[in-house]
């Protein structure tokens, strides 16, 4: 499967080529195009756009808590992974704290900080997603311990 989706990946747009390759699609293609070419780009591509505003897998809002596309990403194809869902907080969080929200998970202000210091390093978006990759693994790994644990990551309240 094709994806596309704008340019300029820091959180969500990074997370998401992470969740779909582990979880969707481990031969998935990904376009970083021009934010206003990316349902264009989709229709010629036959590429399933994302974290754009108004696609199918872009941010939304239900019972009154806002989700961004890892979450819809999420909800479309089933996922239930224990982990995967903590780690959706953490992304949420971060992509949240990207648009001004402070009250964010505390792995959030990690994650923002981390993604920025990798966007502002790679040479290109797949760069970006050759270099955050890891991160993400290791943060599903931390996910995991955690509910080994009996921990669950707080949600931030918005």
């Amino acid at each position: 499967m094709k994806w596309v989706t704008g340019k300029g990946g820091k959180v969500d747009r990074i997370a998401c080529p992470w969740l779909i390759k582990n979880f969707v699609d481990k031969d998935a293609e990904f376009l970083f195009v021009p934010q206003d070419q990316v349902q264009e780009i989709a229709n010629k591509e036959g590429a399933t756009p994302f974290d754009i505003p108004g696609a199918e897998l872009g941010h939304h809002v239900a019972k009154g808590r806002e989700y961004v596309s890892f979450d819809a990403i999420i909800t479309k194809y089933g996922l239930e992974d224990k982990a995967l869902l903590e780690l959706a907080k953490i992304v949420r969080g971060a992509d949240a704290r990207l648009a001004g929200v402070t009250d964010s998970a505390t792995e959030a202000i990690g994650l923002e900080a981390a993604a920025i210091g990798f966007q502002l390093t790679a040479k290109s978006d797949q760069d970006n997603m050759r270099l955050q990759f890891p991160l993400y693994d290791a943060l599903y790994k931390y996910c995991q311990w955690e509910l080994e644990e009996g921990r669950e990551i707080e949600h931030y309240v918005r």
